[in-house]
């Protein structure tokens, strides 16, 4: 089964929070490991200064926003996803997309999680900022109180 390379340049054409997350989504399972005995693999490859440049540039790119979205401020600590899911074999033999912002995005852990595991529901909502007088929770009291 051949799978779509999955692109920025494409992921930031797409407006809406939930349609790039259906755009990312993976639909694993839980308990499925990608590396299994090779783990140390992908530690390692973590751990280089390849990495650690190429994820602070991403970060800064994405401005601290969910998959890049305004409206979705990582409150925790930001996570650099491979767009394309990485395999051993990707690091051994040095491939460059790994290191290539184009195939990147920054997400929180929740929607990290959802990426890779499907679930929807981990997704987070909306910031939305509370004004002065946006909410009135005595009003249906009063009104009820009075006759209204």
């Amino acid at each position: 089964m051949k799978m779509t390379t999955r692109r920025y340049g494409e992921l930031v054409q797409i407006p809406e929070f939930e349609d790039r997350y259906d755009y990312l989504k993976l639909g694993g399972s839980v308990g499925y490991s990608t590396f299994g005995y090779d783990r140390w693999i992908n530690q390692r490859f973590y751990n280089s200064y390849e990495w650690k440049q190429v994820r602070n540039e991403v970060l800064v790119r994405d401005d601290g926003l969910d998959l890049g979205v305004p409206g979705y401020e990582i409150r925790g600590k930001p996570i650099v996803h491979h767009l394309n899911p990485m395999a051993p074999h990707d690091i051994a033999h040095s491939e460059q997309w790994i290191i290539n912002p184009e195939y990147l995005i920054t997400t929180c852990h929740n929607t990290h999680q959802a990426i890779h595991y499907g679930d929807k529901g981990m997704l987070p909502r909306k910031y939305v900022e509370r004004k002065s007088g946006d909410t009135d929770l005595w009003r249906p009291l009063r009104e009820v109180s009075n006759g209204s």
